[in-house]
C-alpha cells in the first residue's frame, strides 16, 4: 500500500508540473522485485503522452543500483488547462546586479554634487530611471536633463557589469524546470539595452516567450502596467500569472495587476515584502510544484 501511494503521488506531481487540471481515471501497478528493508528507494515519474482529453504518466520505484521494485502507468482525464505563466523581474531576481546599479547611480549623482546613499538606493531599486531621477533631484527637473542623466547612468552600468553578471542561486534550476512546461516573460523596468546585454551574457534568452522593458510602459512600479502588458503578450489571464519579484514596489505592482507574487528577500528584508503571496530567502528554497501551488492555493 505504501509503495502504491508513493507511485500515485509521483504521477500526480508529474501532471501538476505540466500545469494540467485533471482527475485520475485508471492506475495500474506492477511489482517487479521485493523492497529490502533499510534500502534507499528512488522515485521518478514523467508525462509520456497527452491529448486534448487525457494524459498518461509512468512512475518507477528503483533501488540505487537501478533494480526496478515497482512501476505503474496512470491515465488522467483533463478537465481544464490552468495556463499558468511565470513573469520574472530581472535585477535582484534573475541576476545579482544591485551593487552595479548603486555604483552607477552614485557616480552620476556625484557628478552633480548630490549625495546618493545606499538607503536611498534600496528604497528606489526596481523603479524606472525617470522615477528615480525625479525622486532624487525633484519632480520639476526638465525631461532633457532626465534623458541625459539616465543615459550616463546606463552607460556606466553596462560598462561596469559587462563580463561580471551572474545568475542568482536557484534561478538556473527553476528556468530549466519551467522551460517547455510553462510560458515565461521577462518584465523589467530596465532599458531594453540592459536586458539584452544581461540575457545574452547569461544565455537565458531562449527561456522567455516575451520581454517587456521599462521603455514600453508609461508608468513605473508600483503601477501594474508592466506586468499587465506581460500577461497580454503571454495571452494569459492575470489571475493565472505568478510574478517573481524582490522589491516592495514590484510586489505592490504584481498585486495591483491581480497576480500572485513570490518575493525573494535578496535585496530587501522580508518585512518589506510581506505583502507577497509567499516569501523565500533564495530561489534555492522552492521547487516547481511549490511555486505552482502559490497560484492554485493563495
Amino acid at each position: 500500500g505504501i509503495l502504491y501511494t508513493l507511485l500515485d503521488e509521483a504521477n500526480a506531481h508529474a501532471i501538476l508540473c505540466h500545469g494540467i487540471n485533471c482527475v485520475t481515471g485508471t492506475s495500474e501497478v506492477k511489482f517487479r522485485h521485493p523492497a529490502p528493508i533499510g534500502e534507499t528507494i528512488q522515485i521518478s515519474a514523467q508525462l509520456i503522452r497527452k491529448t486534448h482529453r487525457a494524459a498518461e504518466t509512468k512512475g518507477t520505484l528503483t533501488l540505487k543500483d537501478g533494480t526496478i521494485i515497482a512501476e505503474n502507468t496512470s491515465l488522467f482525464y483533463i478537465v481544464g488547462k490552468t495556463r499558468i505563466s511565470i513573469i520574472w523581474d530581472m535585477d535582484g531576481v534573475l541576476v545579482d546586479s544591485a551593487r552595479f546599479h548603486f555604483a552607477a547611480w552614485q557616480e552620476v549623482f556625484s557628478r552633480r554634487g548630490v549625495k546618493f546613499t545606499e538607503k536611498d538606493f534600496i528604497k528606489l531599486f526596481g523603479s524606472r530611471n525617470d522615477f528615480i531621477v525625479r525622486s532624487v533631484l525633484g519632480q520639476d527637473i526638465p525631461k532633457e536633463d532626465i534623458k541625459t542623466i539616465t543615459r550616463e547612468k546606463e552607460l556606466e552600468f553596462r560598462n561596469t557589469i559587462k563580463g561580471k553578471a551572474k545568475l542568482l542561486p536557484g534561478v538556473s534550476r527553476l528556468l530549466d524546470m519551467m522551460k517547455g512546461n510553462l510560458k515565461m516573460a521577462l518584465a523589467s523596468s530596465a532599458p531594453r539595452e540592459n536586458i539584452d546585454l544581461i540575457s545574452s551574457e547569461l544565455h537565458i534568452e531562449e527561456y522567455f516567450n516575451c520581454v517587456v522593458s521599462g521603455h514600453e510602459v508609461a508608468e513605473s512600479k508600483p503601477s501594474p502596467e508592466i506586468f499587465s502588458l506581460a500577461a497580454k503578450k503571454l495571452e494569459t489571464n492575470p489571475r493565472n500569472c505568478l510574478v517573481i519579484e524582490d522589491s516592495p514596489l514590484g510586489v505592490k505592482a504584481a498585486k495591483a495587476a491581480g497576480m500572485k507574487c513570490l518575493a525573494v528577500s535578496h535585496s530587501h528584508p522580508q518585512q518589506d515584502i510581506i505583502e507577497a503571496s509567499a516569501v523565500v530567502n533564495t530561489l534555492e528554497d522552492i521547487d516547481l510544484l511549490s511555486l505552482l501551488k502559490i497560484v492554485w492555493e493563495s
